[in-house]
């Protein structure tokens, strides 16, 4: 039997370690996990998302940013990098950091099969711990599926988006996003 020794880093240990890093952790309070390569699939799908978000959002009060950005989650010691994310108005940074934010009101989230189970469980019950947090979209790779999560005032409705002549009502940024506008040069086999 093999025994391992598990290491917890501090906060600012993760920091110092994601600032010079060539790939991205997460951080899961005092636990840095490597973060999976994507896909072409996802890659597409996440730029196709983003550059209309930015496009259609611009001269708005929201502005989108990329998986470049962490985001900060501070009940549940957190540090995740999620695929794309709106903020109504300005960014808030996390104290002096410039590359972690608090206040994203729409996150979304490309799944893989690795990662489908913990983007609707564990990550959306600690997105639900931001106050700004208002609209969720979970989208699939492999099909033109979507599930949209919208916070109500009775709890979070979710809602199913199935073929590409659909279009998904996005209430905190008031915009509609066609299926077709998110899959766009994605092949499915």
């Amino acid at each position: 039997m093999i025994s391992t020794i598990s290491r917890r880093y501090s906060l600012d240990e993760y920091r110092a370690i994601e600032e010079k890093a060539e790939g991205r952790s997460e951080y899961r309070d005092g636990e840095i996990v490597p973060m999976p390569g994507g896909t072409l699939k996802h890659s597409r799908i996440g730029g196709n998302i983003f550059s209309f978000f930015k496009f259609l959002l611009r001269d708005t009060q929201f502005e989108s940013i990329n998986s470049d950005l962490r985001l900060w989650i501070p009940e549940h010691r957190r540090g995740v990098y999620p695929d794309v994310m709106i903020f109504d108005r300005k960014p808030q940074l996390n104290g002096d950091r410039l590359d972690e934010v608090l206040n994203p009101a729409l996150i979304v989230e490309i799944l893989s099969p690795f990662t489908a189970n913990c983007e609707r469980l564990s990550k959306f019950r600690m997105y639900r711990s931001i106050e700004s947090f208002r609209e969720y979209l979970l989208v699939e790779q492999n099909e033109p599926f979507v599930e949209r999560y919208s916070k109500q005032a009775q709890g979070w409705l979710l809602t199913d988006f199935s073929g590409l002549e659909l279009s998904i009502s996005l209430d905190s940024v008031s915009i509609e996003l066609p299926m077709a506008e998110i899959y766009r040069g994605v092949v499915f086999e």
